[in-house]
């Protein structure tokens, strides 16, 4: 009989931003209560996060990472980088994240460095500006990667050749 709780290994890179404890108080005392904000990529460019509630935490974790699959996104990659800087905003979160030369690695805060590593991007810089809270976090760095245009793109959207947007 398998344990409910053992995991099939995923071809997918799983990590788990934030568990928040939250309880309710009621007649009987406090009932407590996990959320966690799961991010899921197949490190080649396709990644997508989501937020699963229960009353434990590896149940917590498999429907983050259920929710996190159903809302995977395709993103610009250039190389190990992104192709040019970009500011993702969602709510007050806000986060810059610039392009940078191989070898740098990953200078992000915690929620925007596991967004990186699902995506396979291996050098990049990054700052969250205002807030803190790593749902909105998260948010921010997806609404920025969705944003990110290639050269390729921009030129056919253009009618130009790439070199003509490249210089």
């Amino acid at each position: 009989m398998a344990n409910r709780f053992e995991k099939a290994p995923s071809e997918y890179i799983e990590k788990v931003v934030h568990l928040n404890r939250v309880s309710k108080t009621v007649k009987g005392g406090r009932v407590m209560k996990f959320s966690a904000l799961m991010v899921v990529g197949d490190g080649k460019g396709k990644v997508g996060f989501g937020l699963g509630k229960a009353a434990e935490v590896p149940e917590a974790i498999r429907k983050g990472i259920e929710d996190a699959k159903k809302n995977m996104v395709n993103i610009t990659l250039s190389g190990t980088t992104i192709p040019h800087e970009v500011i993702g905003v969602f709510s007050a979160g806000r986060v810059v994240m610039k392009p940078a030369a191989p070898g740098t690695g990953i200078i992000a805060g915690g929620p925007v460095r596991a967004v990186m590593e699902a995506a396979g991007i291996k050098d990049i810089r990054c700052k969250c500006l205002r807030s803190n809270n790593p749902a909105n976090v998260v948010a921010a760095t997806f609404a920025g990667l969705k944003s990110m245009r290639g050269p390729e793109e921009v030129a056919r959207m253009r009618g130009k050749s790439v070199e003509e947007i490249v210089g």
